[in-house]
């Protein structure tokens, strides 16, 4: 079904969210119509933050907004849509698009199959009335279902889309791109290079594969590595918990924009604690990548600046690889909590690959590593 198409039946005119893989053709679309337009398109932080956004253009408009996640973000919206939006609460009406990743049946990654499994249970123990579209669902059967949930937002409920692969087109191309000219395969493989036998968290999302790819590249196993592949946001909050109880050990976080964004506030908690043996390196392309390149707000912000005020003794921003090493020695033997922006650009090699381990046999390789 053609993305258009699917808009014009529900007859929204505000749309946020978080970008997904499975609904890149819905994102393309609202680059391509919209950008980002604080009348029409926002995309949040969390998908948290897209629920709230999008009651407050309820409240301030009366109309009904449309929020898009990944079926991952379910959980980030349970609070908003529990003690906020619900109709014992604020009856704010809402349309959820869900892109159904680790839909029962489909093969996918370690990280989407439980969340595959719970994605409609999770929907139906919110009260939210769902309808899930493939690419076999048709014109009629969408607006005929339309027309049944119009009722169902007429009284305060929201209700959902669940995408299935495949099931939305959109013809246009969108290139997303930076100025800027390093890497992150290269940035990693950099970071590689000066912390030895030290610890490494790293993000969900490319961001792990090429860490893996580099490990298996440099002949070396893959026990020093904690390849955080789904819970995007909270790989800072499980390299803190670590350093906290392994202070003998320099632990580092490869961290992503998009991700530090999502949970920003563990930044204020890894700050207040100050862990001298940490070291948070966010690679910033502005952009989140991993699910199609569509932009964050991470170009917007003074991320050095926020560390600082979240209480890190240390934070700079390098933008070329001469200066990235020369960092990287300096907080290798500095003993103080460290932040380090590096400025990336938008892409990855199209043969990356994907770990080949489980995610139990690298916490348990990880775990015998940093517990000799």
């Amino acid at each position: 079904m053609k993305v258009k198409t699917f808009l014009d039946i529900t007859g929204a005119e505000f749309y946020t969210g978080v970008p997904d893989s499975q609904l890149k053709a819905l994102c393309d679309y609202l680059m391509d119509e919209y950008g980002i337009d604080p009348k029409r398109h926002i995309i949040a932080a969390n998908e948290g933050n897209c629920t709230a956004l999008a009651a407050g253009y309820h409240l301030a408009t009366g109309k009904v907004p449309l929020v898009y996640m990944q079926n991952s973000g379910e959980g980030n919206i349970i609070n908003p849509v529990a003690s906020l939006l619900n109709d014992k609460v604020y009856a704010i009406p809402c349309i959820f698009v869900v892109g159904w990743r680790g839909e029962p049946g489909v093969h996918d990654e370690p990280q989407h199959i439980y969340q595959g499994e719970v994605t409609l249970k999770l929907l139906e123990d919110m009260d939210i009335a769902y309808f899930v579209i493939s690419k076999e669902t048709t014109e009629d059967e969408l607006a005929a279902k339309m027309a049944e949930f119009k009722e169902i937002l007429a009284k305060g409920k929201q209700v959902a889309f669940v995408v299935k692969k495949g099931a939305f087109e959109f013809d246009g191309k969108i290139k997303y791109e930076n100025k800027n000219s390093m890497t992150r395969e290269e940035i990693i493989r950099h970071i590689v290079e000066h912390t030895g036998n030290d610890p490494i968290v790293s993000t969900t999302g490319k961001a792990s594969r090429e860490l893996f790819e580099i490990r298996e590249a440099r002949g070396e196993a893959h026990e020093k590595d904690f390849l955080t592949v789904g819970s995007m946001g909270h790989a800072s909050s499980i390299a803190l918990g670590i350093a906290l109880q392994k202070p003998d050990k320099k632990i580092w976080i490869i961290d992503g924009d998009g991700a530090a964004l999502m949970h920003m506030g563990a930044m204020a908690v890894i700050g207040a604690n100050k862990p001298k043996n940490l070291v948070h390196i966010v690679i910033n392309n502005s952009a989140h990548e991993t699910v199609g390149g569509m932009p964050t707000v991470a170009g917007q912000i003074d991320m050095v600046a926020i560390a600082k005020g979240c209480g890190y003794p240390s934070a700079v921003s390098v933008n070329n690889f001469e200066d990235l090493d020369v960092v990287l020695e300096a907080v290798k033997i500095r003993n103080e909590l460290s932040l380090i922006e590096v400025e990336c650009s938008i892409g990855a090699r199209e043969n990356l690959g994907r770990p080949t381990t489980t995610p139990q046999c690298n916490k348990k390789m990880f775990s015998h590593y940093i517990n000799p």
